[in-house]
């Protein structure tokens, strides 16, 4: 597997993000779309969705990121593969697991991230919303003086008072909230997916200043 350094990093993050990918993201030579579409085709995959993988792979392909602090650290790169479609349309791979989880990660076909086993949990509306997810956290990490994690029944617990969301991040089944001197990150996806309430997690960041909390967002984006 080659790796190169990612500089042509994709349009539409924060100043945060695209910091993040050009510091510690590489590049994976993939296989090219194109290469398979003609073997899709004959197998009853609409053109419209193979195009889709394909505009997924030029802008996000061969991304290698560093892992995730939830979901066994994520896609261990993006790469489309694996359509498939039920009544909501077409889905594919977002890219293949780091290790063995009961899941996949999906693109769905209105373009969300997420995972898929027994139900389907969109963590972010995009997948840039997962990106700036992983740059929100390895900065907050660096930041924090104090980080806290609480499972279960004990995210119930944690009082949003004073609280706004962290919009960039595009939050669904995975949200981030930011305080006077914290951020808190809800993880609920594995939770949603497999029926399993105690999978759910939170992360709280403490004791960050207004660098913290903020640093690297550009301006309107939150």
């Amino acid at each position: 597997m080659n790796l190169n350094l990612f500089n042509d990093v994709p349009d539409g993050l924060t100043r945060r993000a695209r910091s993040f990918v050009r510091a510690h993201a590489v590049k994976v030579d993939v296989r090219p779309v194109e290469g398979h579409r003609q073997w899709w085709l004959e197998r009853g995959i609409p053109a419209a969705v193979i195009d889709r993988m394909a505009a997924y792979q030029e802008r996000w392909g061969g991304l290698l990121l560093p892992p995730a602090s939830q979901y066994d650290g994520g896609p261990k790169y993006f790469d489309p593969d694996s359509p498939e479609s039920d009544s909501e349309g077409w889905w594919f791979e977002a890219g293949m697991q780091r290790t063995a989880v009961p899941y996949a990660f999906m693109i769905s076909p209105s373009g969300e991230f997420g995972i898929h086993a027994d139900r389907w949990a969109p963590l972010h509306s995009t997948v840039e919303g997962w990106v700036e997810s992983l740059a929100l956290a390895h900065h907050a990490s660096l930041w924090a003086k104090q980080v806290t994690r609480l499972v279960g029944d004990e995210v119930d617990d944690i009082e949003l008072d004073g609280y706004e969301p962290v919009r960039e991040v595009m939050g669904l089944a995975d949200t981030w909230w930011r305080g006077p001197d914290s951020l808190v990150a809800f993880h609920s996806g594995e939770a949603e997916a497999l029926g399993f309430p105690g999978g759910r997690t939170a992360l709280i960041y403490s004791g960050l200043d207004e660098w913290g909390l903020r640093g690297g967002v550009d301006a309107g984006t939150s």
